[in-house]
């Protein structure tokens, strides 16, 4: 199948995704995976025994420091908007092929809203060889498993091994850890390389035209390319369509975000077992589900909870937004809910997805999109911070091979077409992830979780229902190179 056949098929894939609040014609996805097979009984889907070799990464998890990569023939003026993870990560990655990068950002002083966050190796693999150990080490937690949970009695119903496994078939560990943290140390690395972060100096306009920006204050400031990581409600994102801007659409669902002090767990057997094990935990049910894990050392206790939402978040109010969590999970575990009463303060988030988009750049080829304003999708992956790492780093590999300005808007369309199809993917997988979730209690419940029997009986079949055990799924989301796969990109358009 060409490019254009995936991308319209994975485009089809997610509006129908989007469209529908439960799992009908859920039956196969546009991305490599055996997690849907279960559903799918045929001679054709039957179960590999024979799981894939593991994957020869480069990088050795204990990995700390980082080797001069591959400069960039032509090195160039680079103005970036923002200093998210998508921005950060971006200017790091840039400013170690050579380049002069400035990153303007609006806010005065950093500090990501949220908590907890995911980093698979997918993105720990580049960020660690960006030479982020040092700053960030000292703040990481590595799971040992992610446990899947029935709903009702907290029993196992889904098991994926992280430590060994993960890091020996992906060459990198699998960390959670704030979201501040992982901010702040991705801020302090870049101003070490030299990036220039101008704090308190938002973007007021884009230019479609040229590699140009407007400050709020009235500043003009010129380069040879803008990088907008501008975010969700992303401004550029409009100017790069035309003036038409493509929102992200509600998926159908909202989450509560909360922190549990870990001392109030302690002296509870009912609950201070889930400290003992640094594991994932995520109880899963009909329409909802609850992801717990520990960071900052073991001080605090991350939650994400789940649930069905199609009112206009303007309506929410946050004051009451505890005993609202509270209700939609009543009569689960009795042990998720004792931890659930631990929760004093939470805030209630819209779950929003995107589709993928037909372009992330100006016809000018001066004004690019990245990160969550190229492409939001719901969390079920865990991996929307990890596609804007895997954007940064594929764009500075493919401008590191560039001789001439010419090859310039070349280089950014092949750049675009990797980029678009790999996380148009992901948001699909997110989606799918969450109807996998999701199944009520029955016979499709009771297939699901008969599919992930072995995994939780710690027989290696190879294939699951957990799209993070199923060995296809695995390799495609946490072995995938995007500096790899953007260069190869890049040769097999200049025929090499």
């Amino acid at each position: 199948m060409d490019y254009d056949s995936k991308l319209e098929k994975c485009k089809a894939h997610v509006e129908s995704l989007l469209s529908q609040r439960g799992h009908a014609g859920l039956r196969e996805t546009s991305y490599p995976s055996r997690s849907l097979h279960f559903l799918n009984p045929s001679p054709q889907t039957k179960p590999f025994r024979n799981p894939p070799p593991p994957i020869q990464a480069p990088l050795n998890p204990s990995h700390t420091s980082f080797k001069r990569p591959l400069q960039a023939h032509l090195p160039l003026k680079i103005l970036i908007s923002g200093a998210g993870l998508g921005g950060l990560a971006t200017a790091i990655a840039l400013r170690r092929r050579g380049h002069t990068v400035t990153v303007f950002e609006k806010a005065p002083e950093l500090g990501e809203v949220g908590a907890g966050i995911q980093v698979p190796p997918n993105s720990t693999r580049l960020l660690l060889s960006f030479g982020l150990g040092p700053y960030i080490s000292p703040h990481t937690t590595s799971p040992t498993t992610i446990l899947m949970r029935r709903w009702e009695d907290g029993s196992i119903i889904g098991c994926t091994k992280l430590i060994p496994d993960f890091e020996e078939r992906f060459g990198a560990p699998y960390y959670v850890v704030h979201r501040a943290n992982l901010q702040l140390a991705m801020y302090q690395l870049a101003l070490d390389l030299g990036v220039e972060v101008m704090l308190g100096r938002g973007v007021r306009n884009y230019d479609a035209g040229k590699a140009r920006l407007v400050l709020e204050d009235g500043e003009t400031v010129v380069g040879d390319l803008v990088v907008a990581a501008d975010g969700i409600k992303s401004e550029a994102r409009k100017t790069v369509l035309g003036g038409i801007d493509q929102h992200p659409r509600e998926a159908g669902f909202a989450a509560y975000r909360a922190m549990v002090d870990t001392e109030m767990m302690k002296g509870d057997p009912d609950v201070s077992w889930l400290l003992d094990n640094p594991a994932q935990n995520l109880w899963i049910g009909d329409m909802r589900h609850v992801m717990t894990y520990s960071i900052a050392g073991g001080k605090s206790f991350n939650m994400v909870l789940s649930h069905p939402s199609d009112t206009d978040p303007s309506t929410w109010r946050q004051e009451t937004a505890v005993e609202e969590m509270k209700q939609h999970f009543q009569g689960w575990d009795p042990r998720l809910l004792k931890l659930i009463n631990l929760i004093h303060e939470t805030l209630k988030w819209p779950l929003l997805s995107g589709v993928p988009l037909d372009t992330w750049l100006t016809p000018s080829s001066t004004l690019l999109i990245l990160g969550d304003a190229a492409h939001p999708m719901v969390p079920y992956m865990s991996t929307g911070a990890a596609m804007a790492v895997e954007d940064g780093a594929a764009l500075a590999e493919i401008l590191s091979l560039i001789t001439s300005r010419s090859e310039l808007p070349t280089a950014l369309k092949v750049f675009e077409k990797v980029r678009i199809l790999r996380t148009g993917q992901m948001q699909e997988a997110s989606l799918v992830n969450g109807k996998l979730w999701h199944f009520e209690d029955g016979a499709e419940q009771r297939q699901r979780d008969e599919a992930m029997r072995a995994e939780v009986e710690e027989k290696r079949a190879g294939e699951s229902a957990n799209q993070w055990s199923d060995d296809v799924t695995a390799r495609w989301v946490y072995g995938y190179d995007a500096e790899g796969e953007a260069r190869c990109a890049w040769e097999e358009r200049n025929g090499g």
